[in-house]
C-alpha cells in the first residue's frame, strides 16, 4: 500500500496494514517499530522503557535468593534494578554487567566481575574472554536478561558475543531465571541462548498477554503491577 493511501483509512485499520507490511508491531496503547534480528536499543533507550514492570520483576526475583547463594547477575536494564533488594542478603554476586556493578558495590555487595570485551551498547563483558572467566565458577542461581522469549525459538538474543555468556551461566547455575518485561514475550532475536525448558521466566502481568503458550513448556512466574 503506497503512503497515501493509509491517509484515507482509519487508523486501527492503518495500525493492521503496516504490522501486516513488517513495518510496525501493534503493542498495548499503539505501535512501535520493528528492529531487525541482530539490532537492539541502547541501554539508555532501554533503561527508559517499562520502568515499574522491570522493578517488579527485579524485586521478584531478588526475593528468590538465600542468604549463602553465589549468583550470577547478568547485563540489562531489568537485572540491574536487582541490586537494592539484595541489600540485606549475605550473598556473593558474579555479574558481567557495567550498571549492575555499580548498583551492587552502592549496595555493599560482594562483587566479583568477569573480564572481557567490553560492549558500550549494552554494558556488557562478552566473547571468549568473559567465557574463560565465567567457566571458573559455579552458582547456585543465575538471573539472565534477554530479548525474546518464543515457545518453540527459545531464549534469543542479538548478540552471538552476549549469547555465549548466557548460555554458560545458564549451564553452570544449578537454577536459571530469565528476567523480561511482557514486550519480549513471543519475540526472537538473532542469536539463540537456550530451549524455553532451560530457565524459569520471571514476567509481568499485562491485560493483552496469554501467556499459556510459554507456560506449556517452562514454568512462567506473572508478577503483578
Amino acid at each position: 500500500m503506497k503512503r497515501q493511501e493509509h491517509l484515507f483509512q482509519p487508523f486501527d485499520a492503518i495500525l493492521v496494514q503496516l504490522e501486516e507490511e513488517s513495518k510496525l508491531k501493534r503493542v498495548h496503547g499503539g505501535a512501535s517499530l520493528f528492529r531487525s534480528k541482530w539490532t537492539e536499543p541502547s541501554l539508555g533507550e532501554k533503561s527508559t522503557q517499562n520502568m515499574t514492570e522491570k522493578e517488579k520483576i527485579a524485586s521478584y526475583a531478588a526475593g528468590l535468593v538465600k542468604d549463602g547463594d553465589c549468583i550470577f547477575v547478568d547485563a540489562g536494564t531489568t537485572t540491574q534494578k536487582m541490586a537494592p533488594f539484595l541489600q540485606d542478603k549475605e550473598v556473593i554476586v558474579v555479574t558481567n554487567g557495567y550498571q549492575v556493578i555499580e548498583n551492587l558495590l552502592a549496595e555493599g555487595i560482594t562483587t566479583y566481575v568477569i573480564g572481557g570485551k567490553f560492549k558500550p551498547r549494552t554494558g556488557a563483558m562478552t566473547g571468549a574472554k568473559a567465557l574463560e572467566s565465567l567457566e571458573t565458577y559455579r552458582f547456585d542461581k543465575c538471573f539472565i536478561g534477554i530479548n525474546g522469549i518464543h515457545e518453540s525459538l527459545g531464549y534469543t538474543t542479538a548478540d552471538p558475543d552476549e549469547a555465549i555468556v548466557k548460555r554458560a551461566a545458564i549451564k553452570l547455575s544449578r537454577e536459571a531465571y530469565v528476567l523480561a518485561d511482557n514486550s519480549k514475550i513471543g519475540e526472537a532475536a538473532f542469536s539463540k541462548v537456550a530451549d524455553i525448558e532451560a530457565c524459569t521466566v520471571i514476567t509481568n502481568e499485562h491485560p493483552e498477554i496469554n501467556y499459556d503458550h510459554v507456560s506449556k513448556h517452562t514454568t512462567v512466574e506473572v508478577v503483578k503491577i
